[in-house]
């Protein structure tokens, strides 16, 4: 087989503040932009990977969702234990401190991990845990 990894999915509280963390301060590309019954769905990508994406979305938007269920969505992306993802880069350093100069908010500073990983950690304006590891 043939795989790779093309969208991944994460939500998001606002899709402005959504859209100024990953374009602004992550510098991710727009590749789309659709609002739909007043929800708005936001793919981002690394430059340079155009058939890697993110997919910025609003939670619980998929049909079925109690509402007890969107409360408890609401509540784990609030504590930050809801969503997560791990990107990497070849200086750590340098992503952590424009990071962190955005404003976003620090988990972790940079760290050699036990298990063999360099990597810090961040939040999104939705929560969303965001692990950056260094490439060796």
């Amino acid at each position: 087989m043939d795989l790779s990894i093309h969208q991944s999915f994460l939500p998001h509280t606002d899709a402005d503040a959504a859209l100024a963390f990953y374009r602004d301060a992550l510098g991710f590309e727009v590749r789309n932009d659709v609002g739909y019954q007043g929800m708005r769905w936001i793919t981002v990508g690394p430059a340079g990977q155009p058939g890697t994406s993110i997919v910025l979305h609003p939670p619980g938007a998929a049909p079925g969702i109690t509402d007890e269920e969107r409360r408890t969505i609401a509540e784990m992306m609030a504590k930050g234990t809801y969503a997560m993802i791990i990107l990497a880069t070849h200086d750590l350093d340098a992503t952590f401190e424009k990071l962190q100069a955005s404003g976003a908010e620090v988990v972790q500073e940079p760290t050699e991990q036990p298990y063999g990983v360099r990597d810090c950690a961040f939040r999104d304006p939705a929560g969303n845990h965001i692990r950056i590891n260094q490439l060796r």
